[in-house]
């Protein structure tokens, strides 16, 4: 079981992965049977494969923790999403994640995101 500041700053730290686009870096932050729920896929690679697919779509996305509250091995994080606003709008979507950790690694999310769809 990781401490309340290990387990944000695993958090932090993957989200730090993403942000600076330094995906293969997040890799010890996984176990190696990590389930990534919204996806419906096992492993760091799916994982990755998802970030890669969404930062082509946009580039200038990025993701900023708002709150991290921890109970146990799971830790809940609410993010703001930046650089996706919809169209002609600034409200910006938020993202909703749920990460149990194993031994200091994160090892399944659950998520959600909410807000405008800036596909459309």
């Amino acid at each position: 079981m990781s401490t309340r500041e290990e387990a944000s700053a695993l958090v932090l730290r993957m989200q730090e992965c993403f942000n600076t686009r330094q995906f293969d870096q997040a890799a010890d932050l996984f176990t190696p049977d990590y389930v990534n729920h919204p996806l419906g896929a096992t492993g760091f690679e799916a994982g990755m494969e998802a970030w890669r697919q969404v930062v082509a779509q946009f580039p200038a996305m990025s993701i900023v923790a708002d709150d991290i509250l921890i109970d146990g091995d799971k830790v809940a994080v609410r993010s703001s999403v930046e650089g996706m606003a919809a169209p002609g709008g600034n409200v910006r979507p938020m993202l909703i994640e749920i990460f149990r950790i194993d031994n200091g690694r994160l090892a399944e999310t659950w998520g959600m995101t909410e807000g405008p769809d800036p596909r459309r």
